[in-house]
């Protein structure tokens, strides 16, 4: 789930949706409310751990924190060299999804199929959004934290690909992530040095105003989610059929980058030296080339992925029903 949050218009969400632990961890973080916070005050966090499902929680965090600092950097590497094979992939996870989460749906109906366009054209509509300039406002930082969650509880909608169109992708989920991971190696071999870095404290800053409104983003979202899961569930997965699907131009591997450039053709740089992204410009494939075959392989790849994982839930199930 953390390695997908990172990955412009894939969702972590997806992931807990088709490994069929979602609804578990959408109710278990509901469960950090008023009774939890007693719980802990009054010094019970056996009862507390209990209650918020700990074990469940704190595997699932501490995957995500690894992710970050490995798999999400291997992904860095790999976007910048081998970006067409990529996104080939996670689009193909995208399909792979689609099918999935349809695939045993049978209530089909005018209000699904209308729920199911409506969120089909706000995928679409997300889509072909521009992107925004770079902010480093702490307020704005700490929305961005509560807005960018919502790839983990939302399956379908990307939250590091709204950061994009908020022109906080960077700053936050590359610069930041690189500073703690860089700050955390210093302190392992004894060296501070960071401490007189004002830029270093202000990234790290910035970073845990993110994370706190990420915090506060996942439990405030989860409960909603709960009560429209409990509610409104066949609607609900409507739309994020819908969403999913009108998601795919978002990761549509056959694209450019469209940089800002002046009256002279140049690069126009933002205050920190970026450039300035505004969309993306999406083409078909030259069928000729043997490097779109090899995309088309990675497409199926990541189809196998969703495949595999469906495989893996259908044997874990008859496992359980079998004890």
């Amino acid at each position: 789930m953390g390695a997908a949050n990172k990955v412009p218009g894939v969702s972590g969400g997806i992931v807990a949706f088709v490994a069929g632990f979602y609804e578990e961890f959408i109710y278990s973080l509901q469960k950090v409310n008023g009774k939890a916070f007693k719980l802990l005050v009054s010094g019970r966090f056996k009862s507390f751990y209990r209650y918020i499902n700990g074990t469940f929680l704190s595997l699932l965090i501490f995957g995500m924190l690894i992710s970050y600092f490995s798999i999400s950097r291997l992904l860095d590497y790999f976007l910048a060299q081998k970006e067409l094979f990529v996104w080939a992939a996670f689009f193909g996870m995208i399909l792979g999804s689609i099918y999935y989460i349809s695939k045993d749906f049978e209530h089909w109906s005018k209000r699904t199929i209308t729920a199911g366009l409506i969120g089909l054209i706000v995928g679409i509509s997300i889509s072909f959004l521009s992107p925004a300039k770079e902010n480093d406002n702490l307020f704005f930082i700490f929305v961005c934290g509560i807005i960018s969650v919502s790839g983990m509880t939302l399956p379908g909608l990307s939250g590091s690909f709204i950061l994009i169109l908020l022109g906080n992708y960077v700053l936050l989920l590359v610069d930041s992530v690189n500073a703690l991971y860089d700050t955390f190696a210093e302190i392992l071999i004894g060296d501070y040095s960071f401490t007189n870095n004002p830029e270093r404290l202000r990234t790290l800053t910035i970073l845990a105003v993110f994370t706190a409104g990420s915090a506060t983003g996942l439990v405030s979202l989860s409960h909603l989610l709960t009560y429209v899961l409990k509610h409104f569930k066949n609607i609900t997965t409507a739309v994020i059929i819908g969403f999913i699907t009108g998601s795919l131009g978002v990761v549509w591997p056959w694209k450019r980058t469209i940089f800002k450039t002046d009256a002279l053709g140049e690069l126009v740089l933002d205050s920190n030296g970026k450039e300035i992204i505004l969309n993306y410009e999406r083409f078909f494939p030259d069928l000729g080339s043997s490097e779109t075959w090899w995309a088309v392989f990675f497409v199926v790849i990541g189809i196998a992925i969703l495949l595999l994982l469906d495989w893996y839930g259908k044997v874990r199930k008859e496992n359980e029903l079998s004890m």
